[in-house]
């Protein structure tokens, strides 16, 4: 998920009650629901770099037992220094005291959520790093989902907006969302509109000031609706790969695995790949109506790698493409002096999609001799 997202869920999880249980469980929750992406900086590198270290070691169940610990030390550490500087200042302490048992469980709660977010697109995540690099799936929200933002958000906005600085923070937000979502061509009129009635009703209740005595119900009510929301997406998926996968059996394909691609906003619509031994098999769904399934395209032959072919893939420059392909596809250009060789994640493009910038497409050139001479 998006860094707007594991944040939003973090500070929900401290306004629905837990940020009364200890001295900085709203900082934990924050900083827990965000660490294990510091693999980011990989990016710097280059973006194959970081296509092969992204989501892998930090998000990994080594780091997962790991990170926690080393977010309660150094929280206990700022909570040290906290009460020193306020014993200094003659000043008493607000808030509950430091209870450093209470603050390893907040922090694993914060720190296990991320890599649970982020198993829910079809992006990936190899949770069992270091030990195996196998990758999991969820399949279940658009890596940038607007209603999880909503029930998310809604909640901390009411609590956190008190001061005008807070109050211009979250306008700033919502205007850059809501800008993102009602230019969005792949998002209906109509949800764009319920996404602008939603964000009205938190104004509306923000203004009224009725929420003031209830910012904790009304936060862990929230939670459990984007639970409930996460839980239906989910099920969306496992019977959308359901229904497609009885369908393309009953005419013919022995399907052997199924992806269920989730729509920004639209919850009941689903594409998706299916493979089989031998094809590729791109189609649309409305899950709650099996008898929608359409195709949207040819089948797509599956092709084991040739010479030329492997030999692209043996470039320095695609060894995380290369580890991270969930469904690849190839293409072989001759030219007049060697090879074009296009390689096509179809979770991302399609199969006759020309080369743009983004992830899962890369255009590899190689000599008569199979040198790699560039790749993009």
């Amino acid at each position: 998920m998006d860094p707007i997202a594991h944040t939003l869920f973090g500070a929900t999880m401290a306004e629905a009650g837990l940020k009364r249980k200890t001295a900085l469980a709203t900082a934990t929750l924050l900083i827990g629901a965000n660490i294990p992406d510091i693999d980011g900086l990989a990016m710097l590198v280059s973006s194959d770099y970081g296509l092969w270290f992204r989501r892998g070691w930090t998000h990994g169940i080594l780091a997962l037992l790991i990170w926690p610990f080393l977010l309660t030390g150094l929280m206990i550490g700022v909570d040290r220094l906290i009460e020193k500087r306020m014993w200094r200042r003659n000043r008493m302490r607000q808030g509950p005291p430091m209870r450093p048992v209470m603050l390893l469980g907040i922090a694993f709660l914060g720190v296990w959520s991320h890599p649970l977010l982020d198993y829910l697109n079809t992006y990936g995540v190899r949770l069992l790093m270091p030990f195996s690099d196998t990758w999991f799936y969820g399949d279940t929200l658009f890596i940038i989902d607007p209603w999880f933002w909503l029930l998310a958000g809604a909640g901390v906005v009411l609590a956190r907006s008190k001061s005008w600085a807070g109050i211009s923070g979250w306008i700033v937000l919502g205007t850059a969302v809501t800008a993102l979502i009602t230019t969005a061509d792949i998002v209906p009129l109509a949800l764009k509109v319920l996404w602008l009635a939603g964000l009205g009703g938190i104004i509306i209740v923000r203004w009224s000031g009725r929420h003031r005595d209830a910012t904790q119900p009304i936060a862990f009510t929230l939670l459990a609706l984007l639970i409930l929301y996460i839980a239906f997406m989910f099920t969306g998926s496992k019977l959308t790969a359901s229904h497609a996968r009885a369908q393309l059996n009953d005419n013919g394909a022995d399907i052997k695995q199924v992806m269920a691609n989730p729509l920004p906003a639209r919850t009941l619509l689903r594409t998706g790949i299916a493979a089989s031994e031998t094809h590729y098999y791109r189609f649309k769904i409305n899950w709650l109506r099996p008898d929608s399934f359409e195709l949207t395209g040819e089948p797509i032959p599956i092709e084991v790698p040739d010479h030329v072919v492997e030999a692209a893939l043996n470039s320095r420059d695609l060894r995380g493409f290369r580890n991270w392909m969930r469904f690849p596809a190839y293409e072989v250009k001759r030219l007049d002096d060697g090879w074009e060789v296009i390689i096509r994640d179809l979770r991302y493009v399609q199969f006759d999609q020309e080369f743009a910038a983004g992830i899962g497409m890369a255009v590899v050139e190689l000599d008569e001799e199979l040198q790699v001479r560039s790749v993009r």
